[in-house]
């Protein structure tokens, strides 16, 4: 489609809301005066960039980056409107196409909101009512298998959370923490065993085992098992960095430390965290 002057109005009014991305993205797209990478892109290759921004997104709440959050959330956009761009290109569908089916989606999933049904219900209710409305839409998509549907490009922690969920539904679950603790405890006794004795991959195949088990406990304690490992990797962050700050402070760095001083070091930086805790 030739460049208009109303195109090239609309990219430059700051005001046009989601009508000027859209356009952007067409001129970056276009075949002839588009930008050569954004040419080249395709459907596999940004995929990527998309699960990178949502955990950016992530990353940001977790800070209480507002200001960043408000970027983060821009890229996030950006990555949808770079799928139906694509999509449209290929004649599979639209970014109006796309806006509908979940503006369906959601008013088909909230019919104590949207229809005549009755909003008198509690939440555990409701997240029944959710899995029922979900189950009959998998059905309608000939997905019949319970685990059918769970996205295997998830992140893999969080695949494992999200198929023992699926299971535990039609009553494939253990029913309690104790016997979930009782199973991690099996399950490093055998990565035990195989470090010892077995091969690499087997010894791969008992850690995975382990840190399937693990994701369960967390469904049992009503965790997201992926937050809390983000929580744990901030932490470490956090204090790992006030060990280079207090090397640092003598002149130091890690490298010039050793085991020991590090570990010193790390246990002070857990005791002046519970003692803000305290008085914060």
């Amino acid at each position: 489609m030739p460049h208009t002057p109303d195109s090239d109005a609309l990219i430059h009014d700051p005001d046009a809301g989601i009508e000027r991305l859209l356009e952007i993205m067409r001129r970056l797209r276009d075949p002839e005066t588009g930008c050569p990478w954004d040419i080249e892109q395709d459907f596999d290759s940004i995929a990527p960039y998309t699960i990178e921004e949502a955990y950016e997104v992530a990353d940001a709440i977790q800070r209480r980056d507002w200001a960043e959050l408000e970027g983060e959330l821009g890229d996030l956009l950006l990555q949808s409107v770079y799928h139906t761009a694509m999509g449209e290109e290929a004649g599979l569908f639209s970014f109006q196409s796309v806006v509908r089916n979940i503006s369906d989606k959601m008013v088909a999933r909230h019919p104590h909101v949207f229809g005549d049904e009755s909003r008198d219900k509690s939440a555990e209710q409701q997240t029944r009512d959710w899995e029922a409305i979900k189950a009959a839409e998998r059905a309608g998509k000939a997905q019949r298998g319970t685990l059918d549907g769970v996205a295997i490009g998830l992140p893999a922690l969080l695949r494992a959370y999200k198929l023992q969920k699926r299971a535990a539904r039609v009553g494939f679950d253990w029913p309690s923490t104790d016997q979930v603790i009782h199973k991690i405890t099996e399950e490093a006794a055998e990565l035990v065993e195989a470090r010892d004795h077995l091969s690499r991959a087997e010894i791969e195949e008992e850690f995975g085992d382990l840190m399937f088990v693990m994701a369960n406990l967390g469904r049992h304690l009503g965790l997201d098992p992926e937050a809390a490992l983000r929580g744990a990797n901030a932490k470490f962050v956090r204090r790992f960095e006030s060990i280079e700050d207090r090397l640092a402070a003598q002149g130091k760095t890690p490298n010039d430390s050793n085991l020991e001083e590090m570990d010193a070091l790390w246990d002070a930086a857990k005791e002046d965290e519970r003692a803000r805790a305290k008085t914060g």
